[in-house]
């Protein structure tokens, strides 16, 4: 496995515990310490630095330009490193987890061998590669070597097709590998009383479009309701600070420095009655269906009418088709906010698609199933 510290990216991995099989990770970008949440998994860290000399923290702190240059002489490569790694374990297969920060920087090595090669786009992996700085040469390149392929929505896989992929496709998984859903954290609709607000504002993320949309909200819907922020980005508290509207609504904030464990998200998700994300560029979000299984009703973006795969407008939830007109956003909060009937009904069909098509569980026999699957090639 090639991926950069991340949360779905354990949950993914952990669905092959107890599988039998020898899984190694390596940290691609070599931050922090070893996972805790996968200890069972030889962890390759610890390689970037040649030498972590006294004082290198203050260095890096006080004298940025000082640290880069001798950094220039005290890391490791990537490349040299993965390198050195394939040579060492000879794995069966590669999986890379993202293709611009995990793909790309060891495709050079991987054009060089005919290990099988698995890929996992995720987020605006395909859909957005312009915007993240990846040219089209090189994501043809990539594809061109990917042997499986693994997407988190219908749409980037016909654009993987439009951009030369023509290898195996394993289909679509959401990219934690499943939703763990805990029943009895589901609060029937008509006790539900929270507004839950993803808040990437981050330039993609467009939160404070939302925190604008709610100021053009009658405040009479709002007055009774707790309205929670998580993963919020910190511009969002100024924003709230300079509305009196906003003042005076009961809101608290998650930032994204703030650690919440996934089954207490999850339990938020399930005594919301409406949980609004809001972004010009994604995959399918893992928070959508979490808060879709945990029956909080939906109010989405619609980037490559991703949403449409699992909401349909005006029955299991609402599509936002322009993430930056805060004026049509507000009436969907107002609409949702109105129609208790409308939530309810979606409540049940969206509780039930997820642990259909979604359900942790079920999906761990299937991802297991998806590596033996492979063609494996003699390690050379």
């Amino acid at each position: 496995m090639v991926a950069i510290p991340n949360h779905h990216f354990f949950q993914w991995i952990n669905q092959l515990k107890n599988s039998g099989y020898h899984v190694y990770w390596f940290d691609v970008t070599d931050g922090g310490p070893k996972s805790k949440k996968i200890k069972w998994v030889t962890q390759i860290k610890g390689w970037k630095l040649r030498w972590d000399f006294p004082w290198r923290s203050s260095i890096k702190k006080n004298t940025p330009k000082l640290y880069k240059s001798i950094q220039r002489f005290n890391e490791n490569s990537v490349l040299s490193t993965f390198e050195k790694t394939l040579n060492e374990i000879k794995p069966d297969v590669v999986h890379v987890f993202e293709m611009q920060l995990a793909g790309l920087p060891i495709l050079p090595i991987m054009l060089k061998n005919k290990t099988p090669l698995i890929y996992s786009s995720w987020g605006s992996d395909m859909f957005n590669y312009k915007a993240l700085g990846v040219g089209e040469i090189e994501v043809k390149t990539f594809l061109a070597r990917v042997n499986y392929l693994i997407t988190d929505c219908k749409r980037d896989y016909k654009i993987a097709i439009q951009n030369g992929f023509n290898s195996s496709f394993l289909g679509v998984f959401p990219g934690n590998g499943g939703i763990d859903i805990n029943q009895s954290n589901i609060e029937i609709s008509e006790t539900r009383n929270t507004i839950l607000i993803k808040g990437y504002d981050d330039g993609v993320g467009k939160a404070s479009i939302v925190l604008k949309a709610l100021e053009l909200v009658d405040q009479v819907l709002l007055t009774s309701k707790k309205i929670i922020i998580y993963s919020a980005d910190r511009g969002l508290k100024l924003q709230i600070d300079q509305s009196k509207f906003l003042l005076n609504l009961n809101i608290k904030i998650y930032y994204r420095t703030d650690f919440i464990p996934n089954r207490n998200l999850l339990a938020l998700m399930g005594a919301s009655c409406i949980h609004i994300a809001n972004s010009i560029s994604d995959g399918m979000p893992n928070a959508l269906l979490e808060a879709m299984g945990m029956g909080a009703f939906p109010i989405q973006s619609n980037p490559g009418g991703v949403g449409d795969e699992v909401i349909e407008h005006n029955k299991n939830g609402l599509l936002i088709d322009n993430p930056i007109d805060e004026k049509v956003i507000a009436k969907l909060i107002e609409q949702a906010l109105k129609n208790e009937k409308l939530r309810k009904e979606a409540q049940n069909f969206n509780v039930n698609f997820i642990n259909s098509n979604y359900n942790r569980s079920k999906l761990l026999p299937q991802i297991v199933k998806l590596y033996k699957n492979i063609k494996a090639e003699p390690f050379k």
